[in-house]
């Protein structure tokens, strides 16, 4: 019995790193945190690409003045550089509100209005000098106004002459003695209503507004014949307009 004891061998222990662990669980760490490691590497390497916004459109008048008005115009104008054609730069549409010395709630709801009107947010117009006799203090909001340019200009100009003129009661055209003698013109509506952005059940009370357009032309005639080209109808037939040119 104590030979067999003896000749007992004792049984062989698993084999541990210095550490303590199992040389294969030690090397599946290893493979684990260098794995982790490369992804967090990619990660702060390449970071996620945002949404690019959606290129916007251009208006169906830019277009259509830029390939076929333009050309027109170099005609009939007889200016062979293309720069020197006259072209719409800026329209400004001003809502004079006389009744907000009363009641300050009127700019507000003129404002939303003419925001859905235009597409942008007016700014608030304020009295340059007081006036005893209309109550008027200096520095006193009195209305809004709004500047298009660029692609809400054109969009705007359109809507204006095929939908919103249509609709105006008795329409006959708009008037050909507007200008300023610098190649600007002016248009007054009396009722706002005719733009169809405009819910009329949310409407308290019809507002009139001056709309300002304002061309690169160099004499009335140049902007009479850029705004007839472009669809704006006017009741007279150009003649005076075309003789005061020549």
């Amino acid at each position: 019995m104590a030979d067999e004891e003896k000749n007992a061998k004792p049984e062989p222990r698993s084999r541990k790193s210095q550490s303590g662990q199992n040389p294969a669980q030690s090397a599946a760490d290893k493979g684990g945190r260098r794995k982790r490691g490369a992804e967090a590497a990619a990660a702060t390497e390449a970071p996620p690409r945002a949404a690019e916004p959606e290129p916007k459109l251009p208006a169906r008048l830019r277009i259509r003045y830029a390939q076929e008005i333009l050309p027109a115009l170099m005609r009939d104008l007889k200016i062979e550089n293309r720069m020197r054609v006259p072209r719409l730069d800026k329209i400004v549409i001003n809502m004079a509100l006389g009744e907000a010395r009363e009641n300050i709630k009127i700019l507000d709801a003129a404002a939303e209005e003419l925001q859905q009107i235009c597409g942008q947010k007016p700014v608030i117009t304020r009295a340059r000098k007081a006036i005893s006799n209309f109550k008027l203090r200096q520095g006193m909001p009195i209305g809004v106004m709004v500047t298009l340019r660029r692609e809400r200009m054109y969009e705007f100009f359109d809507r204006l002459v095929n939908i919103s003129l249509p609709r105006v009661r008795d329409f006959r055209g708009v008037s050909d003695q507007a200008f300023d003698g610098r190649g600007n013109y002016s248009l007054g509506i009396r009722e706002h209503t005719i733009f169809p952005e405009l819910n009329l059940d949310k409407i308290e009370r019809v507002k009139g507004m001056t709309i300002s357009i304002t061309t690169t032309a160099r004499s009335d005639f140049e902007s009479y014949t850029l705004l007839k080209a472009l669809g704006l109808p006017f009741r007279g037939s150009g003649s005076e307009m075309a003789a005061r040119a020549a």
